[in-house]
């Protein structure tokens, strides 16, 4: 478990150094929730919340970024209440 625990510190920098700054530009907000099974469950809030170009900067932008400097990443997805891993 150590090992998540350091894939998770990893990928949770990353996103705050490499992928919140252009999100913040563009008045939107991300934050790593948790990594199960290796997928990574990200929120996205401000201007992203109701953006509908979301799951494109999702799936083309964060995802796509992740999983080249994470292989082990399957996917990244929304966190959200009806997400049986989401508490």
């Amino acid at each position: 478990m150590a090992d998540q625990a350091v894939l998770e510190s990893q990928i949770e920098d990353t996103i705050e150094n490499q992928i919140r700054p252009y999100i913040e530009a563009d008045g939107g907000r991300i934050t790593f929730i948790e990594m199960k099974d290796n997928i990574v469950y990200v929120e996205l809030a401000g201007a992203c919340g109701t953006c509908p170009s979301a799951q494109m900067t999702l799936k083309g932008g964060v995802e796509a970024i992740l999983k080249r400097r994470f292989p082990e990443i399957v996917s990244v997805e929304l966190a959200r209440s009806e997400n049986p891993f989401f508490v």
